[in-house]
């Protein structure tokens, strides 16, 4: 286990932090959607559907399972399998009416033991009935809404040490940041030792030199520095050939802004035009003002050197995979569930398609809030990005545990499982 208070990044369009649905959908009636609606004081974010109550159709999902499920499944394994995984789920998802350890950590054993012993679909769907619950998520309109976001690992230019053509810093973790041992979200700047306060202004940290000494890598522009921070990882091409990877090592308690938002809002990019290549375009014709809008964004990201054979790392500390890794509100949803994505994605070629598929619950971000919001990884590198740049559509989300009775049956392979009997399907 490699720490609880990283996650992989922020999407793109975290970047835009827009309220508009972006997929091919009816206009939506009643309440503009608002996703990062908060539950309210004890409320869980989860709803079990009830006996005789309709699931979801599965069938794309059974359909579309590969190679790319499977490591995901196997990475699920591997946290459970890390001795802080037991210790820490209670605090991190303390809701044990949806699920406990025991069983949050044998629906992924029983799942894949279904999915390999399942013949076809009517067979897989008909065990998965039998054995799992099915959980809804309420999404930000108490009805299953959920907007889906994506987000991917970047390579970029850069070097470890300031030279012509790299001269803007990113940061190692400072020691004066406080962070919640267990969640690991931001909670100030200790100034002595009875005392925390909030951190200064993204501006202020600049300007002021406060982070001096504590460089880790430097980029060609600042906006380039600013796309690594608000994604929170990133791949290192240095100049001697050399790669070098990087990851999210806390952040400061400032207000993020999305800096798309922003631009909309000051008239600089239409609502319609606004990406990653138009913000991009804007800084070559016009850095100051980009900057500018830039500092509205007092969210500091910090990074650490990564394993590159961990790499990219969620914030359960193992590696996320293409289309089969989700990234949730940790707080509201339960780490390392298998989970059924309902929306819509890009396609390669620009389109819209159905995505429809199973994933694993394994990171976080700091855009990522309440249970409303989700974030589909889409993998790594520029063809990824367009992926990740173009999925912004609401869609519903579910949640797969293990029945009771079943959980002593499939248990992890290290606590030595009782003799398992496939359950009869009728």
């Amino acid at each position: 286990m490699q720490g609880c208070t990283r996650f992989i990044g922020i999407s793109l369009l975290a970047l835009a932090n827009l309220a508009t649905v972006g997929c091919d959908a009816p206009p939506q009636k009643g309440p503009e959607p608002d996703y990062a609606r908060p539950l309210a004081p004890g409320e869980c974010a989860l709803r079990k559907l009830a006996a005789g109550e309709p699931w979801p159709d599965l069938t794309a999902a059974w359909q579309g399972r590969d190679a790319y499920l499977n490591e995901a499944l196997n990475q699920d394994q591997k946290w459970y399998e890390s001795p802080s995984s037991r210790a820490r789920f209670p605090q991190m998802f303390p809701f044990p009416e949806v699920c406990t350890w025991d069983q949050a950590s044998s629906s992924v054993v029983a799942f894949r033991q279904v999915l390999t012993d399942s013949q076809d679909h009517a067979t897989f769907d008909a065990t998965l009935k039998q054995m799992f619950d099915c959980w809804q998520t309420k999404g930000w309109n108490g009805k299953g809404g959920v907007l889906f976001t994506g987000y991917y690992a970047p390579e970029f230019k850069a070097a470890l040490t300031r030279q012509p053509g790299f001269e803007y810093p990113i940061y190692r973790r400072p020691k004066e940041l406080e962070t919640d041992p267990v969640t690991g979200k931001p909670v100030g700047r200790r100034v002595s030792e009875s005392t925390i306060e909030p951190w200064p202004s993204r501006a202020q940290i600049d300007q002021g030199g406060l982070l001096a000494g504590l460089e880790l890598a430097w980029f060609p522009t600042p906006l380039d520095a600013y796309i690594v921070q608000v994604n929170g990882s990133a791949k290192l091409l240095l100049p001697d050939g050399k790669v070098m990877f990087i990851g999210y090592a806390g952040a400061t308690d400032g207000a993020y802004k999305g800096l798309g938002a922003s631009l909309v809002e000051c008239g600089a990019i239409a609502e319609k035009d606004l990406n990653l290549s138009a913000i991009k375009r804007l800084y070559e014709r016009d850095p100051s003002m980009v900057i500018e809008k830039m500092n509205l964004n007092n969210r500091y990201v910090f990074f650490a050197n990564y394993d590159g054979k961990t790499w990219p790392a969620g914030s359960l500390g193992v590696k996320v995979t293409d289309k089969a890794s989700l990234a949730t509100d940790k707080s509201v949803y339960p780490p390392g569930g298998i989970v059924f994505v309902d929306t819509q994605a890009t396609s390669s070629g620009g389109g819209r398609q159905e995505f429809k598929r199973f994933m694993l619950d394994q990171d976080t971000g700091g855009a990522i809030l309440a249970p409303g919001r989700a974030d589909i990884f889409m993998g790594i590198g520029p063809s990824a990005e367009i992926l990740a740049g173009g999925q912004y559509c609401e869609g519903t989300l579910y949640y797969f545990f293990l029945k009771p009775e079943y959980t002593s049956q499939y248990q992890l392979p290290e606590r030595k499982p009782a003799a398992k009997s496939k359950p009869s399907v009728h």
